[in-house]
């Protein structure tokens, strides 16, 4: 990053302290995505960014003016992120699969396509952020695929473990009875802070 496009992002990221509306949307049309992303961030804190503004950023060419929409859009109902969760950059698929999880839409969130992603995708990273969305949203329809991550990285099975806490079933009692012998010391360790450690004068 140059000293110029330096300096330029501390002017943008500082219109969010100073009331610079215009300033920041100004911002919004430089050419460095560094002062793009601190400009949309600014608008945010000066309760200015609207959801059409929002969706711009969404569609930007950069990556990381694109996650930093959706963790400002996952509060929001509007404009849609599901879209993302076919990104080209596993990054930004990340953040969308996180902020899914985090909304509340009327039109329901996109379970399946969660469901694809904990169970399909090529980066793990990923598919730990699918399950974790699909623990949140605690929709029935996602429990497969969180079972399905059970067997997956330990980072992935973890997370799967946590993600069980919101559903119920004996499917789901056996798979944390699994996970309490899992090669993986992490994953051993989320049963026991779910569900307390085995009380040894009462196995077998």
């Amino acid at each position: 990053m140059t000293d110029d496009v330096m300096l330029r992002r501390r002017i943008a990221a500082r219109a969010g302290f100073t009331g610079d509306t215009d300033g920041a949307r100004a911002a919004l049309r430089d050419p460095s995505p560094e002062v793009r992303q601190a400009a949309i961030r600014s608008l945010a804190r000066l309760d200015q960014l609207d959801a059409a503004t929002l969706a711009t950023g969404l569609t930007d060419h950069a990556p990381e003016v694109r996650i930093a929409a959706l963790e400002l859009a996952a509060p929001r109902t509007e404009p849609p992120i599901a879209h993302l969760l076919n990104d080209d950059d596993p990054a930004v698929v990340e953040q969308a699969a996180w902020a899914c999880g985090e909304r509340d839409t009327a039109a329901g969130p996109p379970i399946e396509q969660l469901g694809e992603l904990a169970q399909h995708h090529d980066d793990p990273l990923v598919r730990e952020a699918a399950v974790a969305a699909l623990g949140a949203l605690g929709d029935e329809q996602g429990l497969p695929a969180v079972l399905a991550a059970t067997t997956d990285k330990p980072a992935v099975r973890r997370r799967a473990v946590l993600a069980l806490a919101a559903f119920d079933g004996p499917e789901v009692d056996a798979a944390w009875e699994r996970a309490r012998s899992d090669r993986d010391r992490q994953v051993r360790d989320a049963v026991d802070e779910l569900l307390g450690p085995v009380d040894d004068g009462q196995a077998g």
